[in-house]
């Protein structure tokens, strides 16, 4: 059942679930319940944008089966890098308050004030202000949800960059 999906549709399927992840994020979350990206989350999205873009690059581009399998991994690895950003945040948020990090300035601020490699550098690793929980749904906070969303793009990515292809004549 599976192995008969569309490359085209399943690429098709991880934009859209970037998509309503990204329109979930700004308009419930930051629009509806004010709460302000950290570091962490701003680069999380980051990923999650790219693995859309390259998903729909994928369905305008439909390429042959290893054209699929390039953009699979391509994503995946947008995924995985995203879960690896997630799994930090998480971490973060478990961190005994006294380990916590020092909360840190606005983007804004790293980006007019901080050569580019260091704001990267606080992006990637977060600040005190990474480690609140704000919002949960269902026992989980947003890193968490995002992490599930990398883990779920990423095995998704995956399968379709392993999966069989039928022999192109």
């Amino acid at each position: 059942m599976l192995q008969s999906l569309s490359p085209r549709l399943v690429f098709a399927g991880l934009v859209m679930l970037a998509v309503t992840s990204m329109a979930f994020a700004m308009l419930f979350l930051e629009r509806y319940l004010n709460l302000a990206a950290c570091p962490l989350c701003m680069t999380q999205r980051v990923f999650v944008v790219g693995w859309g873009v390259i998903a729909l690059i994928a369905v305008v581009h439909s390429p042959s089966s290893w054209g699929n399998r390039v953009y699979a991994a391509l994503c995946a690895l947008s995924a995985l890098i995203g879960g690896a950003v997630a799994g930090r945040h998480v971490w973060l948020q478990y961190l005994p308050p006294e380990e916590v990090p020092a909360c840190g300035p606005s983007l804004e601020y790293m980006l007019d004030t901080l050569p580019f490699s260091e704001t990267l550098s606080i992006l990637l690793m977060g600040d005190g202000n990474c480690a609140e929980t704000l919002w949960t749904f269902m026992g989980l906070s947003i890193p968490e949800q995002t992490l599930a969303l990398f883990t779920v793009a990423a095995l998704i990515c995956l399968w379709q960059t392993f999966r069989p292809y039928p022999q192109e004549s």
